[in-house]
């Protein structure tokens, strides 16, 4: 006889093993797809953040960058939604099954609006990786600017954050040691905020399995928050995620076979955003994910660093390249990484819990 912890166990892990399962079949299928249609850059990188010429990321990565398929994200992002509908749909076939009633984790309370920005998301960044791999140089076309996917991603936020305002009367969030603490309709400014800063981190892609080992640990922390607060839809769906993140790995473990790229990182850190919200555990998000926050972070500081003393602080940024640039193999910075972002993982997790 299995307890009700033991099917609420079942119901949030058994799903990511279908997720993990259903990605692997799917990314050679999809990676034969890539590699027909020559989907990779063309032209490498040929401006730094600030418009100068990257002398040394075309040293470390010109000839990867022209000859890898991008698109990867899909893995994740497609399996994740098919694997959602797939129990949805056996729970309406088969309604007399209390197992497959149970794995069903798509609920208007909370798994809708992670989807369906997942969805969204990835739908952006499948554009702009499109139009990244096109063979129209001519064009001049290199993707979309980041102007506009910081305006995709603001007008997300803006609705997301109205939707938690004025229709979840969602006023206040909580601060470990302190409580909740009254935001009122600035909430919405600040959805957009941790949107926008979630997003920034997306360029951790820099690297074979650097941003899939990540991904997993953060996405598989939320889940366990989100476990121990009982909300078992939400909970699935983060190991869900996690579990195709885990099948995408698989393909992209050193050397790399395809890159997650836009279509993957906007989708899973705008989902990520959203699920931070919906746990009430957004102030864990810098240290659940601290790697995303620091990545970014290297880049601000490479700027403000040539701008006050005209001279670069590291050799390059993000600054897992820089790793790369002063000699430290690829291979030994994504392990690095995963296990500093399971340790901020746990970190988090033990905060949610003390406070």
């Amino acid at each position: 006889m299995i307890t009700a912890t033991g099917l609420s166990i079942i119901k949030v892990f058994l799903p990511a093993i279908f997720s993990f399962a259903a990605g692997l079949l799917f990314a050679p299928a999809w990676l034969n797809i890539l590699i027909t249609n020559k989907m990779w850059k063309k032209r490498s990188k040929n401006k730094t953040i600030d418009g100068r010429e990257p002398t040394t990321f075309q040293r470390l990565h010109h000839t990867k960058e022209t000859s890898t398929p991008r698109m990867g994200g899909v893995v994740v992002w497609a399996t994740t939604i098919v694997i959602a509908l797939v129990l949805w749909v056996l729970a309406q076939v088969l309604p007399a099954s209390e197992l497959l009633a149970r794995l069903d984790f798509i609920s208007r309370g909370q798994t809708w609006i992670p989807l369906f920005v997942l969805l969204l998301g990835a739908t952006v960044g499948l554009i702009d990786d499109y139009l990244e791999v096109s063979d129209a140089p001519h064009l001049n076309i290199q993707g979309l600017s980041l102007g506009k996917r910081l305006l995709a991603v603001a007008i997300v936020a803006v609705a997301c954050g109205w939707w938690f305002y004025a229709k979840l009367d969602v006023t206040t969030l909580f601060v470990p040691f302190l409580g909740s603490i009254y935001f009122g309709p600035s909430i919405i400014l600040f959805f957009v905020i941790v949107m926008i800063g979630t997003y920034s981190g997306g360029v951790i892609d820099g690297i074979d399995g650097l941003s899939g080992g990540v991904f997993t640990s953060i996405f598989a922390s939320y889940g366990i928050i989100a476990l121990l607060q009982n909300q078992l839809n939400l909970a699935t769906m983060c190991f869900v995620i996690s579990g195709a993140l885990l099948a995408f790995l698989w393909f992209n473990l050193p050397p790399a076979k395809y890159y997650m790229t836009e279509t993957g990182t906007m989708a899973l850190t705008m989902c990520l955003a959203v699920i931070a919200f919906m746990t009430d555990q957004v102030f864990l998000l810098p240290i659940i994910a601290m790697p995303l926050v620091l990545t970014p972070l290297s880049n601000v500081i490479q700027l403000s660093y040539r701008k006050l003393y005209g001279k670069k602080l590291f050799q390059i940024t993000p600054i897992h390249h820089h790793f790369e640039a002063i000699g430290i193999p690829s291979y030994q910075i994504t392990m690095k990484y995963w296990i500093v972002s399971f340790i901020c993982g746990l970190a988090g997790i033990i905060l949610f819990l003390i406070s």
